[in-house]
């Protein structure tokens, strides 16, 4: 496909899981109903599934038919009892909101991830990703991690010099704060210190006693969740994301993903508290607070979507485990925080002058814990002082002249990362880890201690070359135009299909241009990766020039000829090498031998180009393909191995090694004839796999076919000490479905035991017959006859 036609393709929305059968579900259940009562996720996302399951229903509002939606946040018998009661109607706009980033999303980020995929993949060999992606989220996301780094890369550190006299005063000894801070002038620093020095006393000037209080925090919203997540407990924002989901499904808190700050006035906090009375953790403080009185939290932010998280009932750490028991925790720590009273301290600032220079001295007192009692990590540090009477003289015990240099700002932590996501409106609470999952997945950055961020050689080429061509491509204004946008869309206040043109059509424009100047972002590129020429280790001919292939192992894994410079993918996991130096007969390609990770995984050979270019039609599902979606299109490590291929001359293909149909699919078992001395078939089209006998010198197929089953018949060359036939005899030959001795030695490692009953021919690519038989469970051994 073009890729500037991808911007005004049409869209087509498929079951993410067709075997789930997911609509035709609902389709069923809707019949005969007159009511149907939408009780999905009260946010944009869940308004637009609302659609679809009224889509999936056949459901169109009419006089006999109507259509509600509830709205909860939370699944305790109060919160369902009142959306049941106060039910009202899908909001449309919201819905198509969704539909519009989804839209803008999708066709944004496969035209450039197409173009830089295969672009770049096509002419460096350790780039070592898959997939060089796009996204008008993800890639100012990717920016912000960026300018940290070149912020680091260009920093310059600098000296200076920070001056600290001690006194011993009352038994305290105290080490004084300068004024200046610091000097970036050594000279000067010693002369200010000699004067300290010479004059020798410290008097005290001034003494002031304040009480200051610290805020209690307001309520609990996705963000901040995430940030403390991420920064306290070691959490990533997806795992945050997955754990808060779990929680709120089983009904320990409420809705977790809420922009909102702030309690609706209609909040039951006495409900919620009376849920954690019981809790052996937080009873007692929940207790104090229905006994006494609780204090009304500060006023935050109305988003109008969800009241802030929350917990709903009581849990402990057996019942929840490690990691949800964290998150569980501190959401009800935040909570019963919020009704806390505020932190409340002395501070006592003691300020001295020597040598005509000013020092201080500060001490904090808690006088009100409040808050701090149940988060005890934002108490703050006290520290004592004697009392100090102004006038009075102290002589100074020692004078530091301290030496330090600036330091640059280290990489932005996931937490600091968060926060400029939500300044420049990068993302929704539902999609910023999502974001953020994204780049670590394709290696644009690399999460290190700390949670901290560092991108990758290929993350900041990609971003200065964004830079150097188009720097909205990697700039957060243009993504918070487009939110902005599908928000007044959602208010019902702009043209969904409006909206999607004109973000399409800007976007198009600055496709073909990048497309044109991306010799800017190649130059880059070149100076960071290794050309495919210089990449990889020779490991097989070309069939075109019969010049040696390199094999490129970094991802996607590939082999390249540099004479003929074309590049084929070969499948991404295992290893690959060599196959004995055979040749395909098709294409006179060197055969490689693929050997799958795993004790049980399978080895097979396959052609470079076969795999790439299949040379026959009718290929239902190819080797790598994805479970969901097309399984017949080809990909990186999506192809034909020898396995499927129909040939009927060539040793290797599925006529020559396939022996029966699978029991578990529509597919063949094949020989594996390089397992020895463990041997075996496994399906070409499933995980189905069969052990031959152990320890046989050679197992091969022949040409004969079995009379009763038309399975292919094997020979097998038996081990002379371990031999089952009679008088030593090593040579047998027979079908595995119906020759008793072979019968008994075979053993099913994977899938359900099958038998020549119901089961006649090979499977694919001979049509005879998919009866799957009966569920009955079987020992290890294939019980064929008792089947």
């Amino acid at each position: 496909t073009n890729l500037s036609d991808l911007f005004q393709a049409p869209i087509l929305k498929k079951e993410t899981n067709p075997k789930a059968h997911i609509c035709r579900h609902l389709s069923q259940e809707a019949r005969g109903c007159t009511h149907l009562v939408l009780w999905l996720d009260c946010d944009r996302e869940g308004e637009n599934i609302c659609f679809e399951v009224i889509e999936c229903t056949g459901f169109h509002a009419s006089d006999s038919r109507r259509i509600y939606r509830a709205r909860f946040s939370s699944v305790t018998e109060k919160d369902i009892l009142k959306a049941m009661n106060s039910l009202a109607e899908p909001n449309r706009d919201e819905a198509l909101s969704v539909d519009a980033r989804q839209e803008i999303d999708l066709k944004v980020g496969v035209a450039f991830t197409r173009f830089q995929t295969s672009y770049f993949n096509g002419k460096y060999g350790n780039l070592d990703a898959r997939v060089i992606s796009y996204g008008p989220c993800q890639t100012p996301t990717l920016g912000f991690c960026v300018d940290r780094y070149l912020q680091i890369t260009m920093f310059k550190p600098e000296k200076f010099w920070m001056l600290h006299p001690y006194i011993m005063y009352k038994g305290y000894e105290l080490k004084l704060e300068w004024e200046r801070s610091r000097l970036f002038d050594a000279d000067v620093a010693a002369m200010f210190r000699n004067r300290i020095i010479e004059d020798g006393i410290m008097k005290v000037v001034r003494v002031s006693e304040k009480l200051e209080s610290k805020a209690r925090p307001s309520g609990l919203n996705t963000v901040n969740l995430l940030k403390v997540a991420s920064s306290a407990l070691g959490f990533g924002p997806q795992l945050t994301m997955q754990l808060a989901e779990r929680l709120y499904t089983q009904g320990f808190i409420s809705y977790p993903r809420t922009e909102s700050t702030a309690y609706p006035s209609s909040f039951d906090f006495k409900g919620t508290l009376g849920a954690l009375v019981h809790n052996p953790v937080f009873g007692a403080y929940a207790q104090k607070f229905l006994t006494e009185s609780y204090n009304k939290p500060r006023a935050g932010t109305d988003a109008g979507d969800h009241p802030p998280i929350t917990p709903m009932r009581s849990a402990s750490e057996d019942s929840l485990g490690n990691d949800a028991w964290k998150l569980y925790q501190y959401i009800c720590q935040h909570f019963l925080g919020t009704l806390s009273p505020d932190c409340k301290y002395r501070r006592i600032k003691v300020e001295f002058e020597s040598g005509g220079e000013q020092f201080q001295c500060v001490g904090q007192l808690a006088t009100v814990k409040g808050f701090t009692s149940i988060m005890p990590w934002l108490a703050i540090s006290e520290k004592n002082l004697p009392e100090f009477a102004v006038g009075e003289k102290i002589e100074i015990s020692k004078v530091e002249l301290d030496e330090g240099n600036t330091s640059p700002p280290d990489y932005l932590s996931e937490s600091e990362l968060i926060s400029l996501m939500e300044k420049h409106g990068i993302g929704t609470d539902a999609s910023i880890s999502v974001h953020i999952n994204n780049i670590c997945e394709r290696n644009y950055v690399q999460v290190q201690a700390g949670r901290r961020l560092a991108p990758t050689p290929l993350g900041i080429s990609l971003i200065r070359g964004y830079q150097c061509i188009d720097s909205d491509l990697c700039l957060p204004d243009i993504r918070s135009f487009i939110e902005h946008q599908i928000t007044l869309v959602a208010k019902g206040q702009a043209d969904h299909s409006m909206v999607v043109q004109h973000v399409l059509e800007q976007f198009r424009r600055k496709f073909s241009y990048f497309v044109k100047q991306i010799d800017n972002m190649d130059a880059l590129f070149e100076a960071q990766f290794s050309p495919l020429s210089d990449s990889g280790r020779l490991l097989s001919k070309c069939g075109k020039c019969l010049r040696y292939m390199k094999y490129i192992s970094t991802q996607p894994a590939r082999l390249y000829c540099g004479t003929c410079e074309e590049v084929y993918y070969v499948p991404q996991k295992g290893t690959v090498k060599l196959y004995k130096e055979l040749t395909c007969p098709l294409d006179n390609f060197e055969l490689l031998l693929c050997s799958m990770p795993g004790p049980e995984g399978k080895s097979f050979p396959l052609c470079p180009y076969c795999f790439n270019c299949p040379p026959f039609e009718g290929i239902d599902t190819f080797f790598g393909a994805p479970k969901t979606g097309d399984s017949t299109k080809l990909g990186k490590g999506v192809g034909m191995p020898c396995f499927l291929c129909p040939h009927t001359t060539c040793p290797h293909s599925v006529i020559a090694q396939g022996v029966c149909a699978c029991p578990e699919c529509s597919g063949t078992l094949v020989l594996d004839s390089v397992s020895a001395p463990k041997w075996r078939l496994y399906c070409n089209m499933c995980n189905c796999l069969v052990s031959l006998p152990e320890g046989a010198h050679r197992i091969s197929t022949t040409q004969d076919k079995c009379p009763e089953c038309d399975s292919t018949i094997i020979e097998v060359d038996f081990n002379k000490k371990t031999t089952p036939l009679k008088d030593g005899a090593t040579l047998h030959k027979g079908c595995i479905l119906c020759d008793e001795l072979l019968h008994s030695l075979v053993e099913m490692k994977h899938g359900r035991s099958f038998s020549r009953h119901g089961r006649r021919g090979r499977g694919r690519g001979r049509g005879r017959g998919r009866g799957r038989g009966s569920t009955k469970q079987q020992d290890p051994k294939m019980s064929f006859r008792d089947f």
